[in-house]
């Protein structure tokens, strides 16, 4: 039994670095994809929600010393557009337009950019998320 023991321990083939060599790459790849489409999720997810709060921006069009004294409420299309836009552009990382469907409706469009961590080891390159939101502009 001693004699086996002393063969197994001297005899060095080297199969276990081979096995380690092809698959130390693959799972670098398969992590890389994880972390950086994850991280595309989140920048989706962030210009969605990027949209829906330029949207409630626009909400600020209101005449508020009408609305507060009890007068009708009345929202200025103009100024619900220049809102969601200043909004927009006092993000730093995500640009965006606002654009007028109709009387009642502003369209919010934004994309935000991402940077890939892993992918770009492998030849990828920074990529893109866009976001829309409708709002209905209508005062109850």
């Amino acid at each position: 039994m001693i004699r086996w023991m002393r063969r197994f321990h001297t005899d060095d083939r080297g199969g276990i670095t081979i096995f380690y060599a092809i698959l130390t790459p693959a799972f670098l790849a398969l992590l890389g994809l994880v972390v950086d489409y994850g991280g595309q999720i989140r920048a989706l997810q962030r210009a969605d929600n990027i949209a829906a709060e330029a949207g409630r921006a626009a909400g600020q069009g209101i005449n508020a010393g009408q609305a507060i004294a009890g007068g009708e409420k009345v929202l200025d299309r103009t100024a619900a557009r220049t809102a969601a836009q200043q909004y927009l552009n006092a993000l730093p990382d995500a640009t965006g337009t606002v654009q007028v469907i109709d009387d009642v409706h502003l369209r919010v469009n934004v994309t935000v950019h991402f940077n890939p961590i892993l992918i770009d080891l492998f030849g990828g390159s920074a990529g893109t998320a866009h976001g829309q939101a409708t709002v209905t502009l209508v005062a109850q």
